[in-house]
């Protein structure tokens, strides 16, 4: 989950440090417990590092400059081996004379045996860290070889877990090395300068032009270009593509947060992730997916595996994607999906969905699907990245980058991509199942319109927000398609303002969660639109009456033309109206925006909440 950057150029000066730490700023998403920089110096390794926010490393570089150089590397840590010390902080350094400095992404997992037969050369340690033990191995084989790339092959080749590596040594100025297995790294190629990131984030201010790398590949760069290599020796190549997006789509752009820019952004990722997907015709064409169509004619069950924000989007895919094709679908924790011995063959598509493609808990669930047979299908919003590249097929959102670590844009992009899956399975099973698809990608074309809308009149959110500063407890219900809006709505607001927030299916209310009623107990309640099948609507709205009657304060989400709600809501929250299947795209928008502007009147920073990362790059 942490983020790094490496950097070489033509010219020794305060260029090299200066891209790092830009890099680090755009990255700090990813982790920001404590970072760090090492500079080759015409004096040797030069390093900085500092516990907290980036803006500590800041501090100090400050008060005690470094000297210039050509070549850098730096990191921004979201702890897990040691805690978020000075000591614990990335670089750590290795080799004789401390010579070689070395920053990590991920979890050696046999790290313990390899301590201890450093220490029984006489190694000494500094940190608690994984991370120091791969230094101090990947140093002394620079000792023995005088050669970075050859000592770094000589080391990841021991290396259990999921990692990515960059080393510098003092000897090789114009030089770094890194190496990824199931951990992301790109490389950028500037004119006379190269790059190495977590994602492009880190140097897309310089270059547009990147090189994704294969799983188990070093790749070592200079400032006139790169070379790869297999973890075996062998030549290898990266995969060469355009960044289409710029700097300024990773800037808040006037905006006091991350997240509250990314929530306007929402119109924008619903749309982009529309274009260009249908015909003249208005039939949906889906390029990305390399599966034939007459596989996918055969699909009998739909497995979805994600986690957090991702598995409610997965939830949402399972409701429309029955209705629209009637193949059941299944929702399962990526985590969990491993170890429950899962029912899945050739016949099943597993839809693995993650914003950075990075999960490791998605990636490994991925793994085991095409273990077993399974047609695998990866919904992301990051080119290049590894669980795509694991999956027979992928489906990009095209939400741009999405900084703040809670999801929002990202997850409407991902709502709508699991409506053109539904949608183009229903396409291919042909008849009514074709028709109706063709009708429901009309209205959801006319959604980001309607999200536009919607968010130009969220004052009252906002207000409510602000005057519930104080509240200890948000309980959120929903029927249906309102149910996992419910839940994503109390995980935003655990996430960002660290209360205690629950979201349940109204149907189990009387089963149990009534009894957390008591007098002033705030809760949203999720309403589907008046012509919702099966009598929902009356449902919720009897829900409704039966926790105001037990003094709950009724914070109602419902349709413009609802007036059913009025008699028992104490705030109710209009949503332009919309078809059953597609209103989660506007239903949880004002539940972003209540959890955002409730967390600011908090004093808290919504975008990098405490203790999370944007991208869990560890099991």
């Amino acid at each position: 989950m942490c983020g790094i950057v490496g950097y070489v150029g033509p010219a020794t000066d305060g260029t090299a440090l200066e891209v790092v730490m830009e890099g680090l700023a755009r990255l700090e998403y990813r982790g920001y417990d404590s970072a760090g920089v090492a500079l080759v110096t015409a004096d040797g390794i030069a390093t900085r590092k500092r516990a907290g926010k980036l803006e500590n490393l800041r501090a100090a570089l400050e008060a005690e400059p470094l000297a210039p150089a050509r070549t850098a590397i730096g990191h921004t840590r979201w702890a897990t081996h040691g805690g978020p010390t000075d000591d614990n902080a990335h670089p750590h350094t290795g080799g004789e004379g401390d010579r070689l400095a070395l920053i990590h992404n991920g979890i050696i997992e046999n790290f313990h045996a390899l301590k201890k037969e450093l220490l029984a050369d006489g190694v000494r340690f500094t940190s608690e860290t994984d991370t120091e033990v791969v230094a101090k191995l990947v140093g002394r084989e620079y000792d023995r070889l005088g050669d970075l790339t050859e000592a770094m092959r000589r080391v990841v080749g021991r290396l259990e877990g999921a990692f990515t590596l960059l080393a510098v040594h003092a000897e090789s100025p114009g030089v770094v090395v890194g190496a990824r297995r199931n951990s992301p790294l790109v490389v950028g190629l500037g004119d006379g300068e190269s790059f190495l990131g977590s994602d492009v984030a880190a140097f897309i201010g310089h270059t547009r032009h990147a090189v994704e790398l294969g799983q188990d590949q070093i790749v070592t760069i200079t400032p006139q270009g790169h070379t790869v290599v297999g973890f075996d020796g062998t030549p290898a190549e990266g995969t060469a593509y355009e960044v289409t997006w710029d700097a300024a789509a990773a800037e808040k752009g006037g905006y006091p947060t991350f997240m509250e820019k990314e929530i306007h952004e929402q119109p924008h990722a619903v749309a982009d992730t529309l274009l260009g997907r249908t015909d003249e015709s208005g039939a949906l064409i889906l390029d990305d997916l390399r599966i034939p169509e007459e596989r996918l004619r055969r699909v009998e069950r739909v497995t979805i595996v994600a986690c957090g924000t991702a598995a409610y989007a997965g939830m949402v895919a399972k409701y429309a994607i029955e209705r629209w094709t009637r193949i059941p679908v299944e929702v399962a924790l990526a985590h969990e999906f491993r170890y429950c011995d899962p029912i899945v063959d050739e016949s099943t598509l597993v839809v693995s969905i993650s914003q950075s493609g990075e999960t490791m808990d998605t990636l490994m669930a991925v793994r085991h699907a095409a273990e077993l047979g399974a047609m695998t299908l990866s919904i992301c919003n990051t080119h290049g990245s590894t669980i795509p590249r694991a999956s027979d097929a992928v489906l990009y959102t095209h939400a741009g980058p999405e900084v703040a670590v809670a999801s929002t844009k990202a997850f409407l992009a991902q709502i709508t991509a699991c409506y053109l899956l539904g949608l183009y399975l229903a396409q291919l099973r042909g008849e009514t199942y074709a028709d109706d698809a063709k009708a429901v990608l009309r209205e959801l074309h006319a959604m980001p319109e309607r999200i536009g809308r919607l968010l130009g009149r969220m004052d009252r959110v906002r207000e409510m927000a602000e005057f519930m500063a104080d509240t200890r407890s948000v309980l959120f219900l929903g029927r249906h398609m309102g149910f996992p809006v419910a839940m994503e709505g109390a995980l935003k607001l655990k996430e960002l303002a660290y209360i205690h927030a629950e979201g349940f299916a109204a149907g189990e209310l009387k089963h149990g969660p009534i009894a957390l009623i008591e007098p002033g107990q705030p809760v949203f309640v999720v309403v589907p639109g008046p012509d919702t099948p099966h009598d929902l609507h009356r449902k919720v709205v009897s829900n409704i009456q039966e926790i105001r009657a037990r003094g709950a304060r009724t914070l109602v989400i419902a349709h413009d033309d609802d007036e059913d709600v009025e008699p028992f809501a104490s705030e109710v929250v209009r949503i332009p109206p919309c078809p059953p299947m597609l209103a989660p795209l506007l239903a949880v928008v004002p539940l972003q925006v209540f959890a955002l502007h409730l967390a600011s009147a908090k004093g808290l920073d919504v975008d990098q909440p405490r203790n999370l990362a944007k991208s869990v790059t560890v099991e």
